[in-house]
């Protein structure tokens, strides 16, 4: 009997498109050689709002690649109607999340699948929330010796409930980070909410725009430098891709360059010196370790070529599978097929769990 895949996408983020996109190469690679008799594809949609579609409608959008449709004037959606309807998916075996960004990506889902005693791919609780958000994900690097830019942590309060304390806090990035600085929401994947900031104006529309998305804000010091990716695979004995480096014509490396094809170019495996990918290998592993993450991550850092120096950027726990994700494409560098990785990723699911595998 094949093994039942619960695919988990959409969900309530703003990067509920590219979920979309991820869990259609994940499907079509179940699907294909040695997994097509392995496997069994179930998906499960997670609406915008919140509502949990299984059956025809979560198969429809998986093939349409487009988020579902609300009809126009439908009745207020309840908490009731939010629930699972575990009735329609109670023949899963393991469930694999495809939910990039919040409610999805920061451990809520893991809790809940942990709570169902369900095995599933990828990080658990702990991993998925530190992974997330960056400013719990940079003060675990720093516990774990990882070099990193310069950062201030700052809150939404700071930034919008006094007229009196904004003033002061972009006075003091200024003085301790200087231009440019880049804002982030801490709680944000993709890119989303993320500017670049050359001066006050440009700081204070950065800090009130990330605002929006996030009660939690980081902003970093820029600095000048190749920006290279390795991809961990494994639990308890992880693996360490070979590197790939991304470059761009825009500021910085945001939503649109990211999932708009021709917008960057990749380079697999990054052309940097022998010794520094070994060192960039090593820290993503002890990076992969420090968040307690497992199965599936994707490690960022900044190369300053000038200075042979490595600093860590972050760490995505659930990274994109999309035709222009890294991930599965330094893995097939590494010679692992994506057909092999999503199998890989499975049993490690299954391993993690301590569940066997059902017999296929």
């Amino acid at each position: 009997m094949a093994i039942t895949v619960g695919l988990l996408f959409g969900g309530c983020s703003g990067e509920h498109e590219v979920s979309i996109r991820s869990a259609q190469a994940i499907a079509r690679a179940l699907a294909s050689g040695g997994n097509a008799q392995k496997y069994t594809v179930l998906p499960v949609y997670i609406r915008k709002d919140g509502v949990w579609l299984a059956g025809p409608t979560a198969e429809s959008v998986l093939t349409a690649g487009v988020p579902h449709q609300e009809i126009p004037n439908a009745p207020a959606v309840t908490a009731r109607d939010r629930l699972p309807q575990f009735d329609q998916i109670a023949d899963i075996d393991i469930w694999f999340p495809v939910l990039h960004g919040p409610n999805g990506e920061d451990g809520t889902v893991q809790g809940l699948l942990t709570l169902m005693q369900q095995p599933y791919v990828g990080a658990g609780v702990l991993g998925s929330a530190v992974g997330m958000d960056k400013i719990a994900m940079k003060m675990t690097f720093a516990q774990a010796g990882l070099p990193q830019v310069k950062y201030l942590a700052v809150s939404r309060a700071e930034v919008w409930s006094n007229p009196c304390v904004f003033p002061k806090l972009c006075d003091r990035i200024e003085t301790e980070l200087g231009y440019p600085c880049f804002v982030k929401p801490a709680n944000l994947g993709s890119s989303v909410g993320i500017a670049k900031a050359t001066s006050r104006k440009e700081l204070e529309a950065a800090l009130d725009n990330a605002a929006s998305y996030d009660r939690r804000i980081i902003v970093e010091t820029g600095v000048v430098a190749r920006e290279v990716e390795c991809a961990v695979l494994g639990n308890d004995n992880p693996r360490a891709s070979v590197l790939g480096e991304i470059t761009f014509q825009s500021d910085f490396y945001d939503y649109e360059t990211k999932y708009t094809s021709g917008q960057s170019q990749h380079t697999i495996p990054a052309q940097v010196p022998d010794d520094v990918a070994r060192r960039i290998q090593e820290m993503a592993i002890t990076a992969f370790q420090a968040v307690d993450a497992a199965g599936i991550s994707r490690v960022d850092f900044f190369y300053v070529e000038a200075t042979g120096e490595v600093l860590i950027n972050e760490i995505n726990t659930l990274p994109g599978f999309t035709a222009t994700s890294m991930y599965p494409m330094m893995w097939e560098a590494s010679g692992v097929s994506f057909e092999e990785l999503v199998d890989t990723l499975i049993q490690l699911g299954f391993e993690r769990s301590s569940t066997a595998a059902p017999k296929a």
